[in-house]
């Protein structure tokens, strides 16, 4: 009598919650799901909003950056809650996106399709977040310190036809790999238990990606409206101080 084949092993399909028997895995992949919702979502929303700010002109966006550089320990801020989150979370990020492997072809699933995409649009991101910082922040006119120049200096760069495709495509990427990855982040933290509940947060996720992109998008186009063609090179440049003659000295007459 032939020996029964081994039952084929179990294909669960969703999102499992982080276990912490998974490892020394768990605590990096805990971190690496919270950097991406606090601080670095934090910040991608204030950024879309700060930047919708180009809608109301030149002046307007030139005050909301100088009001951001004029926080107390920006700097400090800055490197803290921005830069060294945003590194962790794109260099483990990718080391993740390496080691799995996309299986659309075999199980065409929602998840697997997520799973793909929302590596993919993490890589558009990294390397749109990479020139982004470089080109604004750290290359050309100190933003910090003429904060007046930042309308001129980001609409010089959309005027490049090639340069607004790939601020449009990573504007579109970024907003999916953050509402995707809130989704998963609800899921893995157990959240959202059960598909009902994952379904109907999906929707939430799906609109407020939504809602982030087209205001990103918005801003962006704000840069290039005609009604600001040609914008100053600095709308608040700095005023020269102006010395005032010493008064004359009268003269006394002797004391009675």
């Amino acid at each position: 009598m032939a020996a029964a084949a081994p039952p084929a092993p179990l294909k669960i399909r969703g999102v499992q919650p982080l276990r912490a028997a998974q490892g020394h895995s768990y605590f990096w992949r805990r971190l690496h799901s919270l950097t991406g919702i606090i601080p670095i979502g934090a910040f991608l929303i204030e950024h879309i909003l700060s930047n919708y700010e180009a809608v109301n002109g030149p002046l307007a966006y030139a005050k909301q950056v100088l009001f951001l550089n004029s926080l107390p320990f920006v700097r400090i801020l800055e490197w803290t809650f921005i830069f060294i989150p945003l590194a962790y979370h794109a260099l483990y990020g990718v080391w993740i996106a390496l080691r799995g492997r996309a299986s659309v072809n075999v199980y065409p699933w929602a998840g697997n399709w997520g799973y793909l995409m929302q590596r993919v649009t993490g890589i558009i991101a990294l390397a749109y977040i990479a020139q982004h910082v470089w080109r604004q922040r750290f290359s050309g006119v100190s933003l910090p310190e003429h904060p007046g120049a930042a309308f001129a200096k980001v609409q010089h760069e959309l005027s490049n036809p090639w340069m607004l495709a790939i601020y449009i495509i990573a504007m579109v990427a970024t907003c999916w790999h953050f509402s995707y990855g809130i989704w998963l982040f609800a899921a893995k933290w157990g959240i959202t238990p059960g598909d009902k509940a994952r379904q109907r947060f999906g929707y939430v996720c799906a609109a407020g990606g939504t809602a982030l992109c087209a205001l990103g998008l918005i801003g962006m186009f704000a840069f290039i409206n005609p009604k600001y063609a040609n914008a100053p090179a600095d709308v608040m440049p700095v005023q020269p101080a102006i010395s005032l003659p010493a008064p004359a000295a009268t003269p006394q007459g002797p004391i009675k």
